[in-house]
């Protein structure tokens, strides 16, 4: 079950950085703001919660129930 989580969590993580990776410099580029200087730490910081979110949450729907 633990393998099932990780994987999971995993292909929600690779989603979600790719869907950021795509449209956070577009919004920025809209907003009139670089998007190369300012994108980067945008898209740090929403991998990071999303993933780290999805592990735990998963791990807490499917393992702990």
């Amino acid at each position: 079950m633990l393998s099932v989580v990780v994987w999971m969590a995993l292909v929600g993580a690779c989603v979600t950085s790719g869907v950021c990776g795509a449209m956070i410099p577009i919004t920025l580029k809209r907003f009139g703001l670089d998007p190369a200087t300012a994108s980067s730490i945008f898209l740090t910081t929403a991998t990071d919660v999303v993933s780290m979110g999805m592990l735990l949450g998963l791990a807490t729907i499917l393992i702990m129930t």
